[in-house]
């Protein structure tokens, strides 16, 4: 009994004293995401590897094969998001943000399969994406929905939607601290203890899921601690100015980024055709960059000498494992590699954008990870092409550089930091790593204030807010404030009437409706007060004549955020709760029962 009451204890100080099953369902989805993750990354790794060996086979028609396949891919993804629509906004990552914000964390299932085909093909036909975004989404539809399968409130379906995204980019990356920080960063904008708990448990379940199945805990994608080599010894004081200078271009190079993104993505909106067809011409753009490329016969990002496709198509690991080669700078010359590298940079932006904006599907981390990496290894190879540093290593600063741009094209610099941090399992860097991405991101801010996931959201008119204020407001909806009873009056009856029901009932709102009880609109205090001022007109007034029919109505799974905008919208103190079916009137909503609960649960927090 004692035991028993000591674990109700603790449940209650960390917040999941009615919750505690959150932990049980977070080890469910980590174990479900931890396989997961190996089934959707399986068909693009093989694909991939398929590409480049036919790319390394250098016979014509499986030169222009890897070339051209794209634009099969881009197709047959344009065929599976329309054979699979969802009323859903957003896409990917900013979806998710979009369903916490204003859905109370509801993910259709179908998303799950649109996002899983769809990046399969984009990506392992060589569209420029990557798939941590993708998994991000499938973990987040999985943790939706068993929160909805198990009648969850929308708090709870949304930390289980956390759960599952957080439990995918732990498993892909095997890096579950980043995986933590980007959905309590970017998604659901909330560091509370209740909310942190159950997401640290499915990254770190999913993550150890993936280690048992595959045997080791080198990364699944990108770069593991033995490419980085240990030529790095401290950071150094004198350092400093360097990684500044580094994290102010690579904020520039992500801001540059989402501008592009953004604007391709409009482009291919406002142009007329098919919405099917849009991600195959994005591919057939991309497949022309690709020839040019081809063209200039390059053979510096290669295998054994061998040409193995567009350094800038699919999702760029093996260009980043290229770049921290030891001795990459050694074996080709310097000049000529800082141009390729440059020009990289500038194609990987307009690639990615091409493949994304037009429809295609895949996410963008791995894209920021292999600008960053490619802005890194140019800044350290002018310093040192320059004498600055004459002995600077610029994998060291293409690592670092991942981190900035990551951290620069999300507004999570905890999630850039740590990511590379756990890719790399090299703690020298951890310095260098927290300055450059907080002044990329910086940067980056006052470039453009909105991230490239939050920029998506700002184009469907949804404010995203403050992290601490908005994310109890956006969790709780209106069943979790009192309603009042409402007072129902026609719109023939008289403002005698009105004075009547105001002294019996102690009210200033009125709720009009008609003969069969449905909303119409509302008499409100202020209106009534109006009227007073000619008193003796009140008997011949009606109702109808004072009535406020604009006021917006209020339903029950709304949020409070939406509500407070509504409130904000209207100088009134109450708005009707209205079922959305049939218009029948629930009760009244007040400014002041609203923050009153709100302000019950910031002291819970």
């Amino acid at each position: 009994m004692r035991a028993s009451k000591q674990i109700r204890a603790i449940s209650t100080r960390i917040g999941l004293d009615r919750d505690w099953y959150l932990i049980l369902l977070a080890v469910i989805i980590g174990l479900i995401m931890g396989t997961a993750a190996l089934v959707f990354i399986m068909p693009i790794t093989w694909l991939e590897n398929y590409l480049e060996h036919l790319g390394q086979d250098k016979t014509a028609w499986t030169t222009w094969l890897v070339l051209v396949l794209p634009i099969g891919g881009a197709l047959l993804t344009g065929i599976a998001l329309w054979a699979l629509p969802i009323k859903l906004k957003g896409h990917g990552v900013s979806s998710c943000m979009y369903s916490v914000s204003r859905e109370q964390g509801r993910l259709p299932l179908r998303l799950l399969v649109r996002q899983w085909i769809g990046s399969t093909l984009t990506i392992g036909s060589g569209g420029s994406a990557g798939p941590e975004g993708p998994i991000v989404t499938i973990g987040a539809t999985v943790g939706s929905n068993l929160g909805r399968l198990l009648r969850a409130d929308p708090q709870n379906t949304s930390t289980l939607l956390g759960c599952g995204a957080a439990a995918g980019l732990a498993s892909v990356f095997n890096a579950p601290m980043a995986g933590i920080f980007f959905v309590l960063e970017v998604i659901l904008r909330d560091f509370s203890l209740r909310t942190f708990t159950p997401i640290v448990v499915a990254a770190v379940i999913s993550a150890a899921t993936t280690q048992t199945i595959l045997g080791t805990s080198q990364p699944l994608f990108g770069v593991g601690p033995e490419i980085f080599g240990s030529s790095y010894k401290h950071f150094s004081v004198l350092q400093v100015p360097e990684f500044m200078v580094l994290g102010i271009v690579c904020g520039m190079v992500a801001s540059f980024f989402g501008l592009c993104l953004r604007s391709i993505e409009k482009s291919f909106r406002i142009f007329h055709m098919p919405k099917i067809l849009k991600p195959g011409l994005g591919a057939l753009m991309l497949v022309v960059l690709g020839i040019i490329w081809y063209l200039l016969g390059t053979n510096v990002f290669s295998v054994e000498g061998k040409w193995d496709g567009p350094a800038f198509y699919g999702n760029g690991y093996l260009l980043i494992k290229q770049l921290l080669k030891p001795n990459f700078f050694t074996e080709n010359p310097e000049s000529i590699v800082l141009v390729i590298l440059a020009l990289l940079v500038f194609l990987k932006i307009i690639a990615t954008s091409l493949t994304l904006g037009s429809g295609g599907s895949g996410g963008l981390f791995a894209p920021s990870l292999v600008l960053g990496a490619l802005t890194g290894s140019v800044f350290g190879g002018i310093l040192d092409a320059l004498g600055i540093l004459p002995n600077a290593n610029p994998a060291q600063f293409a690592l670092v550089g991942m981190a900035a741009v990551v951290a620069a094209t999300t507004h999570a610099p905890l999630t850039g930091m740590i990511l590379v941090y756990e890719i790399t399992q090299n703690y020298a860097l951890i310095l260098p790593l927290m300055l450059t991405a907080v002044i990329a991101t910086i940067v980056s801010r006052i470039v453009n204030r909105e991230s490239i996931y939050s920029a998506d959201l700002k184009a469907m008119g949804v404010k995203i807010g403050t992290m601490s204020d908005l994310t109890l407001l956006r969790r709780m909806s209106v069943r979790d404030v009192p309603m009042i009873p409402p007072v129902l009056v026609k719109e023939s009856e008289s403002g005698q009437r009105l004075l009547e029901l105001s002294e019996r009932f102690s009210v200033n709102d009125f709720v009009v409706v008609d003969e069969e009880d449905r909303y119409i609109g509302l008499v409100t205090g202020n209106d009534l007060s109006q009227a007073l001022i000619y008193r003796e007109a009140i008997p011949l007034l009606q109702v109808g004549e004072i009535d406020r029919v604009d006021l917006p109505t209020v339903e029950q799974d709304e949020t409070l955020d939406q509500v407070l905008n509504k409130f904000g919208a209207h100088d009134v103190q109450s708005l009707a709760v209205v079922n959305p079916e049939n218009q029948d009137v629930m009760g009244l909503i007040t400014r002041t029962r609203l923050m009153r609960e709100y302000q019950r649960e910031l002291e819970k927090d």
